[in-house]
């Protein structure tokens, strides 16, 4: 991984992934992005790879200075063995499985303490929603999410990301919930409003090149989805189309077939 953020470091995942049921801190998420952006497309992917990121990089893509970085690194990499991630389709778009597949991100982790650095080898099980993909999959800059301080920010920011070609996405809230893995926090949805939402929405668009807005909507009385709306905020990103117009309202899958860059259905 560069560490200047170069703008050229990209991070593929599978929609798959992006969909799936998982919590991460920042620092976790800060160094799977950044272990996931050193995955080459050229050349097959073992579980046998040591994948390795350094406090200082953190610190510079992050923005945070580098005593912090080096406490995160620590306490993350101790975290990220135990963490897992609940998925419930393919790869590669060839449906949807018929159970749940719980697995963990890392099957090995080394924290080098009088270097600042963390190596690690992910689960096999995760490799095929890594960077070895031919269809539905998401890529988007590290830049993008470097510096974001909220958690359900990157996972947010990722998830407009899978439409960024139509500008638009309605997510169920039961939905989003599972994705975050909320459980039985901010069961209001006055509560979801203030701590997950809102704050995520102004980390994109703080952070990112999206620029997002979002309103609730109503089944009856009760909020039951959220509709996000987004353009990226400059022209020359080579990874993203402009927003399509709808008819009548309505996006029509012909639509977003023709919008789908190479590898996205």
């Amino acid at each position: 991984m560069n560490s200047n953020t170069d703008p050229a470091v990209i991070i593929y995942k599978s929609n798959a992934l992006i969909e799936a049921s998982y919590r991460l801190s920042v620092a976790e998420q800060r160094i799977m992005l950044a272990c996931i952006s050193q995955v080459r497309r050229d050349a097959p992917i073992t579980d046998d790879v040591l994948y390795s990121v350094r406090a200082q990089q953190i610190a510079e893509m992050s923005g945070t200075s580098p005593k912090q970085a080096y406490q995160e690194l620590r306490e993350a990499a101790l975290r990220l063995k135990r963490r897992e991630v609940r998925l419930t389709r393919e790869p590669n778009g060839q449906g949807t499985k018929r159970k749940i597949m719980i697995t963990g991100w890392v099957q090995t982790i080394f924290y080098i303490e009088d270097e600042g650095r963390v190596e690690l080898r992910f689960t096999k099980d995760m490799l095929p929603y890594l960077p070895e993909l031919t269809e539905q999959f998401t890529c988007y800059e590290l830049t993008d999410v470097a510096k974001m301080k909220s958690a359900h920010a990157i996972r947010l920011y990722e998830l407009l990301m899978q439409w960024v070609s139509t500008g638009e996405r309605v997510v169920a809230v039961s939905e989003l919930r599972s994705w975050l893995r909320l459980e039985e926090r901010y069961p209001l949805m006055a509560d979801m409003r203030r701590w997950v939402i809102e704050p995520a929405v102004a980390q994109i668009n703080e952070h990112s090149s999206l620029a997002v807005a979002w309103e609730p909507r109503k089944t009856g009385r009760k909020i039951t989805h959220l509709v996000f709306t987004f353009n990226p905020t400059t022209a020359a990103v080579s990874l993203r189309k402009p927003a399509v117009k709808r008819k009548a309202g309505r996006l029509l899958d012909a639509e977003i077939a023709k919008q789908a860059r190479p590898g996205e259905s």
